[in-house]
């Protein structure tokens, strides 16, 4: 399946509602298809906050039908931040359908942060682990502990892929830090969130929407792996709590279908909810081996004008996490990458791309590859 269009809107605070955030990503996405929703034979949803925000709407897919006057199949699938991937994982996997739009909206801030909170933390283990403290910064944070004590990693590590991707939002006019510039000392000496944690190792909550047009018609960019995985919602029931088993199970199917190596890749977008993960992934996805994951990070590879840049858009951490637009969003960066169209931040003839979407803390992951036709 091949990529027609992609579409995003700006990630920020502005309050319009869920399905405002995922039009407005749809129309960018289907003019960039040159189609219009009549080419469109069935769209693929991905949200939370409809359900649980003000606005109380469960029957999205009816909403969505009405809001784009069309009569087609529209499938909801919820799979938490990681959403937006096992969006996209859903539409390459359904068969009979020439153009599929796939897309996601959330207005995730809108309400008190501890409102906000609880909204999020419904993607984790609420009854062992949250009674015990267990909410994502904490549960990331002794996961980090574990690994940098088996592997010698330093918070100055997570400090390096902080600066990055923050480096990377400033030239990016979607993201939340667009021209707000971050530096390493602020970085450093930012709140303490969940010891070690900082502040600025931890993603932003914004509102936002994406959108992609996955066709059978060839077009520039083709879809050539998609991997899909799972693992057990109580963390600490796993076997090994220092990497996440669905990456390296989804980034696996995805290279086998791929017919490439992690080598091959020229650009990626990895999902860095937290510095500590995105490190992590390095490993998972094959990057880098295991426990090297720091050297990767301090070898200037992964910043633009490296080998591989990775989270040009400014990752999760500085563009903004809408939790289920983020997937989307991933693409949306890859595909313009692919295309040429990143201006200040564009990475030099990329032929092959990445995107990294994990739901929960390892709970749900897919990984996808692009290639430039």
């Amino acid at each position: 399946m091949y990529i027609k269009g992609v579409g995003m809107t700006k990630f920020d605070y502005s309050q319009k509602p869920w399905w405002q955030f995922a039009y407005e990503a749809a129309l960018e996405a289907m003019e960039d298809a040159k189609m219009s929703m009549s080419d469109i034979e069935a769209v693929v949803f991905s949200g939370m906050s409809s359900a649980a925000g003000g606005e109380h709407q469960t029957h999205k897919v009816s909403f969505l039908s009405d809001l784009f006057k069309t009569n087609v199949p529209i499938i909801e699938v919820p799979s938490v931040c990681g959403g937006g991937g096992a969006a996209l994982w859903t539409a390459l996997h359904l068969t009979g359908f020439k153009n599929i739009l796939v897309l996601a909206g959330e207005r995730l801030v809108d309400n008190q942060s501890a409102v906000v909170v609880d909204w999020i933390l419904s993607a984790a283990e609420r009854v062992l682990e949250q009674t015990e403290g267990m909410l994502f910064p904490t549960q990331n944070a002794l996961l980090w502990q574990k690994y940098a004590d088996k592997y010698g990693a330093t918070m100055d590590d997570l400090a390096l892929i902080s600066l990055k991707n923050h480096r990377h939002a400033v030239l990016n006019p979607k993201a939340y830090f667009y021209q707000k510039p971050i530096d390493l000392e602020k970085i450093k000496n930012s709140p303490i969130v969940s010891s070690p944690f900082r502040l600025m190792d931890c993603s932003l909550s914004v509102n936002g929407g994406a959108a992609a047009v996955v066709s059978a018609e060839e077009s520039d960019v083709r879809i050539i792996g998609s991997g899909f995985a799972t693992d057990y919602l109580l963390t600490f029931g796993r076997e090994d709590i220092t990497h996440f088993k669905a990456t390296q199970l989804a980034a696996k199917q995805a290279f086998e279908q791929a017919k490439i190596t992690p080598q091959d890749i020229n650009v990626a977008e990895l999902h860095d909810a937290f510095t500590s993960v995105e490190l992590i992934s390095y490993e998972d996805i094959g990057f880098a081996e295991e426990g090297r994951g720091s050297d990767l990070i301090k070898s200037g590879k992964l910043n633009l004008g490296g080998e591989m840049p990775i989270n040009t858009s400014g990752g999760l951490k500085a563009k903004g996490h809408p939790i289920s637009a983020t997937g989307l969003a991933q693409v949306y960066e890859i595909v313009n990458q692919l295309r040429g169209k990143c201006g200040e931040r564009q990475v030099n003839y990329p032929r092959y791309g990445l995107t990294h979407n994990i739901g929960g803390a390892g709970g749900s992951v897919t990984v996808h590859i692009f290639e430039k036709m």
